[in-house]
């Protein structure tokens, strides 16, 4: 329950320009770029941060030599105007797509393992039952994804959770964790080796994700054997990519082995005689606590439910009629 402070703040202090102005600077951090973008003047921008850092009694921008910066509080408004502004918007488009007779939109999120089963699975569910409605399907790490989603750029998220601070603001229905195989072209020499062994590896040119938990585990490995990181690095998470890569030459990379499961059935690709050892953490469905999903994301995270067999313990959220 909010208390009487909170209350007033926003009834009487907050208003839209200021959620659009916060918007702003944090993507441009400067007042006079923002301060364009949201169609004011630098001193009316200024004014209002000014009335903002009044009526919280914090500040929120550490004002530079060459622009500002959020503090941590400023920050906090900025993740928070976001969105929002992302319910507003949309509400406008639930508004529109409805008088239309659409089936309005749904942005998610995946990384790249549930991206290639769950998600295409849960897709064709869902086009079954409303063809009309408008899905976008971002592949990205999860903490970009968890912060699309605090910020409600997205609305659900198939991934992790690492900050324990976002944790606070999201619900987590876990799926399933991947055991990592190391997997190369068919024919490398290191097929026909049983005595392969980290020193081996920490030779050999890798494809690796983005930086991030996976990767420092990985790292690990070799860091607690004594041993140099791989230094021929190309990184991506593109998984045509992947392949192409390690059909052009003597890459390894760590993947849980359906991601590839054609391609080791083809012959094309195999795996290491090698045990890693590394897993994932467990990546699930995330969603944000005390938001009311719209009918159309409703329709997914039900979609998302059945097709990972959680529809039989957590009941689904259905949309109700849309227009004709």
């Amino acid at each position: 329950m909010r208390d009487s402070s909170s209350t007033r703040f926003i009834r009487f202090h907050l208003k839209i320009r200021h959620l659009v102005l916060l918007v702003e600077l944090g993507r441009h951090a400067s007042i006079l770029h923002a301060a364009e973008a949201a169609g004011l003047t630098q001193p009316g921008a200024s004014k209002l941060i000014g009335e903002l850092e009044h009526a919280l009694g914090v500040p929120l921008f550490e004002r530079l030599p060459r622009g500002v910066a959020p503090t941590w509080y400023g920050k906090v408004l900025i993740r928070r105007a976001s969105a929002a502004l992302a319910e507003m918007d949309a509400a406008h488009q639930e508004i529109i797509q409805g008088q239309a007779g659409f089936g309005g939109r749904v942005c998610i999120g995946s990384v790249l393992s549930p991206a290639s089963s769950l998600v295409p699975q849960a897709l064709k569910l869902l086009k079954e039952r409303n063809p009309r409605i408008q899905v976008a399907v971002s592949v990205e790490g999860s903490n970009t994804m968890v912060e699309q989603l605090r910020a409600g750029e997205l609305d659900i998220v198939i991934g992790r959770i690492h900050d324990p601070a976002a944790g606070v603001e999201l619900d987590f229905e876990p799926l399933a964790d991947e055991a990592r195989s190391l997997v190369v072209r068919a024919g490398h020499p290191w097929l026909e080796r049983s005595d392969l062994g980290l020193e081996d590896l920490a030779e050999a040119a890798w494809i690796l994700p983005p930086p991030g938990r996976l990767r420092d585990r990985l790292m690990a490995l070799f860091i607690a054997r004594g041993l140099p990181q791989p230094a021929d690095i190309v990184e991506t998470l593109s998984l045509p990519l992947v392949t192409r890569l390690l059909a052009q030459g003597e890459r390894v990379v760590a993947l849980p082995t359906g991601l590839v499961q054609a391609e080791l059935e083809a012959g094309t690709l195999a795996v290491l005689p090698f045990e890693l050892g590394l897993r994932a953490d467990v990546y699930g469905i995330v969603t944000r606590k005390r938001h009311q999903l719209s009918p159309s994301a409703g329709a997914m995270l039900a979609a998302l439910r059945e097709a990972a067999g959680l529809a039989s313990r957590v009941p689904p959220i259905l949309p109700p009629p849309l227009q004709a």
